[in-house]
């Protein structure tokens, strides 16, 4: 593990986020901005529209992409990302668990809420890295994702929020039982904020129990691409709990195989393949 690497690792530690500047090179950085564009003009079945028709700009989300789009998986499994994900969780393997779309264009309102993300998911553990990878130069007025520096550290969690009123995540959520998750307006008054300005092929880590929130993009002419990926390291399980995002029917047709959360065991198969071993693998060249 080279020095910055540690450096980064020792910050997401300490502070739930970091930035890796320069994650992927100006090659990878087209390609993912050609095929987000293409996804985009396509959605898949389970992706969301935040955006209400008639409001300006566009929110667009969406999942496993990976599963049906070839650059989408390239970047998942044979980038620079998983070998970084691994050294960065001092893992022996790394599995993926899933990428997600996430695309606010110039002019548009909605903001994501303050959130963790690890309530979503039927897992537990603390292995659970998300890479937030810029396709956009971004700020805090297009939309840079903001942090509440050493939240994670309490291991509480809080109950999910649906990101639009009519994705249908809402009433799913809602079986989970969990405490509502904290004000934004406490969470701001608690903890030292955390965010940075961001160029095209940085990436921007976060644990999943780390509180975190983004605001629109309220320019007239930037827009803020991204793709979030989530990587798992050697201590996550399934958790069979109620209210995960993988209840959703529209989210499980999506996946290689079925799937069944038999609360304790490993992810593995064809939905949660290593992309990453300390055998010596090494990311593929494009």
């Amino acid at each position: 593990m080279s020095n910055s690497v540690k450096t980064v690792a020792a910050d997401y530690r300490r502070d739930g986020a970091a930035i890796i500047r320069k994650a992927l090179d100006p090659q990878w950085v087209r390609r993912m901005q050609n095929a987000v564009d293409r996804v985009i003009a396509a959605p898949g079945p389970a992706a969301v529209e935040y955006t209400a028709p008639g409001k300006s700009g566009r929110f667009v989300g969406d999942f496993f992409v990976w599963m049906r789009d070839r650059d989408f998986e390239a970047l998942a499994k044979e980038s620079p990302l998983p070998m970084l994900a691994g050294q960065i969780m001092q893992a022996t393997d790394v599995r993926l668990f899933y990428d997600q779309l996430l695309v606010k264009e110039p002019q548009t309102e909605e903001q994501t809420p303050w959130h963790q993300d690890l309530p979503y998911w039927p897992l537990r553990g603390g292995d659970v890295l998300s890479m937030w990878v810029a396709l956009d130069s971004v700020t805090l007025t297009t939309g840079a994702v903001r942090y509440a520096r050493g939240s994670h550290r309490s291991g509480a969690l809080y109950a999910p929020a649906a990101f639009g009123k009519d994705s249908g995540f809402g009433a799913i959520y809602a079986r989970m039982g969990l405490p509502p998750f904290p004000a934004g307006d406490v969470v701001e008054r608690d903890y030292e904020m955390l965010s940075w300005d961001i160029e095209p092929g940085d990436a921007v880590i976060h644990h999943p129990l780390v509180f975190h929130a983004a605001g629109g993009n309220l320019s007239t002419g930037s827009r803020r691409r991204a793709v979030s990926i989530r990587y798992m390291g050697d201590d996550v399980l399934l958790d069979g709990r109620p209210g995960t995002f993988i209840e959703k029917e529209s989210v499980r047709a999506l996946l290689k195989e079925p799937i069944a959360v038999n609360d304790g065991d490993r992810p593995s198969g064809a939905n949660f393949p290593i992309v990453w071993s300390r055998n010596g693998n090494e990311p593929k060249s494009m």
